[in-house]
């Protein structure tokens, strides 16, 4: 079964980029220098943010459903990013060198199965999810700090 990655669109954080540290307190987030790589894995490009490069750390609803699993947590999301990841049956780099745990969620948010596994060895899950007739789409997170990494959604292919 095909599967597509998205990362998240930056037009939902381009007006925090030109904000003063005070500013972007009040929207609880904070400007960082990415000091190592990897490190600092950016939401949106799915890739991990470059030395010097700055980041935004910020906290966001990932999972914004009515059901005991609405979720939010801390993610970065590179300055520079201005083209989400979208692929079709590709693991993005950023997932790809870590430690994920994935977590399936029917129509309702509500969680239907979940696993841990390394990112190079994601796609057999991510087929054993989608194998599940009430599994609408997949999350997977870091498992390490256990922040949103990505949703994964059925790639069906047009007719």
């Amino acid at each position: 079964m095909a599967f597509r990655i998205t990362g998240l669109d930056p037009r939902e954080f381009t007006h925090l980029a030109p904000l003063t540290d005070e500013a972007l307190a009040r929207h609880r987030a904070v400007r960082r220098i990415c000091d190592a790589n990897p490190g600092f894995p950016c939401r949106v490009s799915l890739e991990d943010a470059q030395p010097g490069e700055a980041v935004l750390l910020l906290n966001y609803e990932h999972l914004p459903v009515d059901s005991p699993y609405r979720s939010s947590h801390a993610i970065y999301v590179r300055q520079a990013a201005n083209e989400p990841f979208d692929g079709v049956d590709v693991i993005p780099p950023a997932l790809r060198s870590r430690l994920l745990s994935v977590r399936a969620f029917d129509a309702q948010g509500h969680i239907v199965d979940a696993d841990i596994t390394e990112g190079r060895d994601v796609e057999p899950l991510i087929e054993r999810f989608f194998a599940l007739d009430d599994v609408s789409y997949i999350h997977a997170h870091f498992a390490r700090r256990g922040c949103f990494a990505a949703r994964i959604d059925r790639h069906v292919i047009p007719a």
